[in-house]
Protein backbone atom coordinates (compact mmCIF):
# COMPACT_ATOMS: atom_id res chain seq x y z
CA UNK A 1 0.00 0.00 0.00
CA UNK A 2 1.22 3.39 -0.84
CA UNK A 3 2.13 5.85 2.10
CA UNK A 4 1.21 8.88 0.18
CA UNK A 5 -2.23 10.29 1.67
CA UNK A 6 -5.08 9.08 -0.57
CA UNK A 7 -6.74 11.68 -1.28
CA UNK A 8 -11.30 11.65 -1.86
CA UNK A 9 -13.59 14.54 -2.60
CA UNK A 10 -17.02 13.77 -1.67
CA UNK A 11 -19.16 16.11 -4.25
CA UNK A 12 -22.52 16.06 -3.10
CA UNK A 13 -25.54 18.78 -2.24
CA UNK A 14 -26.81 17.63 0.58
CA UNK A 15 -24.27 18.96 3.44
CA UNK A 16 -25.00 16.77 6.35
CA UNK A 17 -24.37 13.39 4.15
CA UNK A 18 -21.38 14.53 2.56
CA UNK A 19 -19.55 16.00 6.41
CA UNK A 20 -20.73 13.05 7.66
CA UNK A 21 -18.97 10.56 5.08
CA UNK A 22 -15.76 13.17 4.84
CA UNK A 23 -14.99 12.82 8.52
CA UNK A 24 -15.48 8.59 8.89
CA UNK A 25 -13.68 9.00 5.66
CA UNK A 26 -10.87 10.97 7.70
CA UNK A 27 -11.07 7.88 10.50
CA UNK A 28 -9.63 5.62 8.10
CA UNK A 29 -6.63 7.69 7.36
CA UNK A 30 -7.93 8.84 4.14
CA UNK A 31 -7.07 12.62 3.24
CA UNK A 32 -11.03 13.73 3.00
CA UNK A 33 -12.97 16.89 1.77
CA UNK A 34 -16.30 17.86 0.60
CA UNK A 35 -17.30 20.18 -2.40
CA UNK A 36 -21.24 21.57 -1.63
CA UNK A 37 -22.56 23.21 -4.06
CA UNK A 38 -25.14 25.57 -2.30
CA UNK A 39 -25.54 29.00 -4.17
CA UNK A 40 -27.67 29.42 -6.70
CA UNK A 41 -25.88 30.95 -8.38
CA UNK A 42 -22.78 27.88 -8.78
CA UNK A 43 -22.59 26.89 -12.89
CA UNK A 44 -21.10 23.61 -14.11
CA UNK A 45 -17.64 25.03 -14.71
CA UNK A 46 -17.13 26.35 -11.21
CA UNK A 47 -18.34 23.55 -10.07
CA UNK A 48 -15.63 21.12 -11.87
CA UNK A 49 -12.65 23.95 -11.56
CA UNK A 50 -13.38 23.19 -7.58
CA UNK A 51 -13.62 19.22 -7.87
CA UNK A 52 -10.11 19.77 -10.12
CA UNK A 53 -8.66 22.01 -7.38
CA UNK A 54 -8.69 19.43 -4.69
CA UNK A 55 -6.52 17.34 -6.63
CA UNK A 56 -8.22 13.70 -5.85
CA UNK A 57 -7.29 10.48 -6.95
CA UNK A 58 -10.87 9.58 -6.35
CA UNK A 59 -14.38 11.44 -6.16
CA UNK A 60 -17.69 10.17 -4.48
CA UNK A 61 -20.25 11.77 -6.99
CA UNK A 62 -23.91 12.43 -6.07
CA UNK A 63 -25.67 12.42 -9.63
CA UNK A 64 -27.94 14.86 -8.92
CA UNK A 65 -27.15 18.01 -7.37
CA UNK A 66 -30.04 20.14 -6.82
CA UNK A 67 -28.74 24.06 -8.30
CA UNK A 68 -26.14 22.47 -10.50
CA UNK A 69 -28.31 19.47 -12.17
CA UNK A 70 -27.32 16.34 -13.61
CA UNK A 71 -23.43 15.76 -12.82
CA UNK A 72 -23.21 13.08 -15.68
CA UNK A 73 -21.07 15.59 -18.16
CA UNK A 74 -18.68 16.03 -14.69
CA UNK A 75 -18.58 12.43 -14.56
CA UNK A 76 -17.08 12.11 -18.00
CA UNK A 77 -14.26 15.07 -17.46
CA UNK A 78 -13.50 13.50 -14.14
CA UNK A 79 -13.02 9.76 -15.61
CA UNK A 80 -11.33 11.36 -19.42
CA UNK A 81 -8.75 13.31 -16.84
CA UNK A 82 -8.16 10.00 -15.16
CA UNK A 83 -9.84 10.36 -11.89
CA UNK A 84 -11.54 7.96 -10.52
CA UNK A 85 -14.84 8.43 -9.80
CA UNK A 86 -17.64 6.15 -7.83
CA UNK A 87 -21.25 7.32 -8.19
CA UNK A 88 -23.37 7.60 -4.93
CA UNK A 89 -26.40 8.27 -5.76
CA UNK A 90 -30.51 7.88 -4.56
CA UNK A 91 -31.35 6.93 -7.52
CA UNK A 92 -32.68 3.64 -8.31
CA UNK A 93 -33.11 3.92 -12.30
CA UNK A 94 -31.00 0.71 -13.10
CA UNK A 95 -30.93 2.42 -16.69
CA UNK A 96 -29.01 5.67 -14.90
CA UNK A 97 -26.78 3.75 -13.07
CA UNK A 98 -25.39 2.22 -15.93
CA UNK A 99 -24.77 5.34 -17.71
CA UNK A 100 -23.04 6.85 -14.99
CA UNK A 101 -20.91 3.09 -15.36
CA UNK A 102 -20.68 3.62 -19.28
CA UNK A 103 -19.27 6.90 -18.92
CA UNK A 104 -16.50 5.92 -16.49
CA UNK A 105 -17.59 5.51 -12.93
CA UNK A 106 -15.69 2.47 -10.82
CA UNK A 107 -18.94 1.56 -9.29
CA UNK A 108 -22.64 3.12 -8.19
CA UNK A 109 -23.36 2.62 -4.67
CA UNK A 110 -27.01 3.24 -3.57
CA UNK A 111 -27.20 6.49 -0.88
CA UNK A 112 -29.03 4.11 1.63
CA UNK A 113 -26.32 1.75 1.64
CA UNK A 114 -24.18 1.95 5.14
CA UNK A 115 -21.38 3.78 5.38
CA UNK A 116 -18.85 0.63 5.82
CA UNK A 117 -20.30 -0.13 2.45
CA UNK A 118 -18.95 3.44 0.58
CA UNK A 119 -15.80 2.72 2.95
CA UNK A 120 -14.68 -0.41 1.92
CA UNK A 121 -15.47 0.55 -1.66
CA UNK A 122 -12.73 3.75 -0.86
CA UNK A 123 -10.47 1.38 0.31
CA UNK A 124 -10.46 -1.46 -2.82
CA UNK A 125 -9.70 1.69 -4.88
CA UNK A 126 -7.00 2.69 -2.68
CA UNK A 127 -5.38 -0.55 -3.11
CA UNK A 128 -6.05 -1.07 -6.45
CA UNK A 129 -9.16 -3.81 -6.86
CA UNK A 130 -12.35 -4.66 -8.13
CA UNK A 131 -15.43 -2.46 -6.59
CA UNK A 132 -18.34 -4.66 -8.79
CA UNK A 133 -18.95 -7.80 -9.80
CA UNK A 134 -18.54 -8.48 -14.04
CA UNK A 135 -22.20 -9.68 -13.63
CA UNK A 136 -23.29 -6.69 -12.18
CA UNK A 137 -21.75 -4.16 -14.03
CA UNK A 138 -22.15 -5.80 -17.52
CA UNK A 139 -26.18 -5.57 -16.51
CA UNK A 140 -26.41 -2.58 -16.07
CA UNK A 141 -24.90 -1.33 -18.76
CA UNK A 142 -27.03 -3.29 -20.59
CA UNK A 143 -30.01 -1.79 -19.27
CA UNK A 144 -28.38 1.71 -19.91
CA UNK A 145 -28.05 0.62 -23.76
CA UNK A 146 -31.58 -1.01 -24.04
CA UNK A 147 -32.58 2.14 -22.60
CA UNK A 148 -31.06 4.49 -24.79
CA UNK A 149 -32.13 2.54 -27.88
CA UNK A 150 -35.79 2.62 -26.69
CA UNK A 151 -35.53 6.49 -26.34
CA UNK A 152 -34.17 6.70 -29.72
CA UNK A 153 -37.01 4.85 -31.04
CA UNK A 154 -39.18 6.81 -29.29
CA UNK A 155 -37.94 10.39 -30.55
CA UNK A 156 -38.36 8.86 -33.90
CA UNK A 157 -42.19 8.53 -33.50
CA UNK A 158 -41.97 11.75 -32.03
CA UNK A 159 -40.72 13.32 -35.02
CA UNK A 160 -43.72 11.85 -37.01
CA UNK A 161 -46.01 15.06 -35.70
CA UNK A 162 -46.74 17.93 -37.88
CA UNK A 163 -45.69 21.01 -35.75
CA UNK A 164 -49.68 21.43 -35.38
CA UNK A 165 -49.62 18.24 -33.41
CA UNK A 166 -47.04 18.52 -31.75
CA UNK A 167 -48.26 22.24 -30.60
CA UNK A 168 -51.91 19.99 -29.41
CA UNK A 169 -49.40 17.56 -27.50
CA UNK A 170 -47.64 20.56 -25.80
CA UNK A 171 -51.15 21.54 -25.03
CA UNK A 172 -52.20 18.22 -23.70
CA UNK A 173 -48.80 18.41 -21.52
CA UNK A 174 -50.08 21.59 -19.88
CA UNK A 175 -53.29 19.76 -18.73
CA UNK A 176 -55.69 21.24 -21.09
CA UNK A 177 -58.41 19.73 -22.38
CA UNK A 178 -59.93 19.00 -26.17
CA UNK A 179 -62.50 21.66 -25.82
CA UNK A 180 -60.37 24.27 -24.52
CA UNK A 181 -58.01 23.45 -27.13
CA UNK A 182 -59.85 24.35 -29.81
CA UNK A 183 -61.75 26.93 -28.43
CA UNK A 184 -57.91 28.67 -28.03
CA UNK A 185 -56.64 27.99 -31.08
CA UNK A 186 -60.25 28.78 -32.65
CA UNK A 187 -61.00 25.49 -34.60
CA UNK A 188 -63.30 22.48 -33.99
CA UNK A 189 -63.93 20.13 -31.32
CA UNK A 190 -63.63 17.38 -34.21
CA UNK A 191 -60.61 19.13 -35.85
CA UNK A 192 -58.57 18.80 -32.35
CA UNK A 193 -59.99 15.28 -31.80
CA UNK A 194 -58.49 14.37 -35.16
CA UNK A 195 -55.04 15.84 -34.43
CA UNK A 196 -55.22 13.70 -30.98
CA UNK A 197 -55.82 10.69 -33.13
CA UNK A 198 -52.99 11.38 -35.19
CA UNK A 199 -50.64 12.08 -32.10
CA UNK A 200 -51.95 8.73 -30.79
CA UNK A 201 -51.43 6.39 -33.72
CA UNK A 202 -47.89 8.17 -34.66
CA UNK A 203 -46.74 7.36 -31.09
CA UNK A 204 -48.62 3.92 -31.03
CA UNK A 205 -49.93 4.38 -27.98
CA UNK A 206 -53.68 4.70 -26.66
CA UNK A 207 -54.59 7.21 -24.66
CA UNK A 208 -53.45 10.91 -24.17
CA UNK A 209 -52.35 10.10 -20.63
CA UNK A 210 -49.83 7.74 -21.92
CA UNK A 211 -48.82 9.68 -24.78
CA UNK A 212 -48.15 13.08 -22.08
CA UNK A 213 -46.20 10.38 -20.05
CA UNK A 214 -43.78 9.30 -23.15
CA UNK A 215 -42.79 12.91 -23.79
CA UNK A 216 -42.28 13.65 -20.20
CA UNK A 217 -40.27 10.44 -20.00
CA UNK A 218 -38.38 11.45 -22.93
CA UNK A 219 -37.68 15.22 -22.19
CA UNK A 220 -39.54 16.26 -25.42
CA UNK A 221 -40.99 20.04 -25.76
CA UNK A 222 -43.24 21.04 -28.09
CA UNK A 223 -42.64 24.14 -30.39
CA UNK A 224 -43.66 27.30 -29.26
CA UNK A 225 -46.99 28.80 -30.22
CA UNK A 226 -47.13 32.19 -31.95
CA UNK A 227 -50.12 34.15 -30.95
CA UNK A 228 -51.77 35.51 -34.15
CA UNK A 229 -51.07 38.97 -34.74
CA UNK A 230 -54.60 40.90 -34.51
CA UNK A 231 -55.48 42.66 -38.02
CA UNK A 232 -56.86 45.73 -38.18
CA UNK A 233 -60.85 45.82 -39.73
CA UNK A 234 -59.75 48.64 -42.04
CA UNK A 235 -57.03 46.28 -43.64
CA UNK A 236 -58.87 43.26 -43.31
CA UNK A 237 -61.58 44.87 -45.83
CA UNK A 238 -58.69 46.50 -47.97
CA UNK A 239 -57.26 42.78 -48.18
CA UNK A 240 -60.61 41.27 -49.18
CA UNK A 241 -61.13 43.30 -52.40
CA UNK A 242 -57.58 43.62 -53.26
CA UNK A 243 -58.35 39.39 -52.92
CA UNK A 244 -61.46 39.52 -54.78
CA UNK A 245 -60.71 41.66 -57.62
CA UNK A 246 -57.55 39.37 -58.40
CA UNK A 247 -59.43 36.81 -57.80
CA UNK A 248 -62.38 38.14 -60.54
CA UNK A 249 -59.28 38.86 -62.59
CA UNK A 250 -57.80 35.27 -62.62
CA UNK A 251 -61.09 34.15 -63.83
CA UNK A 252 -62.16 36.20 -66.34
CA UNK A 253 -58.79 37.01 -67.55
Amino acid sequence: MSTLPFRVTVVDDHALFAEALTIALRGQSVDARSVIPERPTTTFPQLGRTVVSTRPHLVLLDLDLGVVGDTMRLLTTLANAHRSVIVVTGSTDRARRGEALAKGARAVISKSAPFSTILEAVERERNGLPLMSRADRDGLIADYHAARESHRELRAKFALMTRREAEVLGQLMAGKQVLEIAHARVVSESTVRTQVKAILEKLQVGSQLTAVGLAHELGWTPPVEHEPTPTPVGAARRRGRVTHGRETWAATG
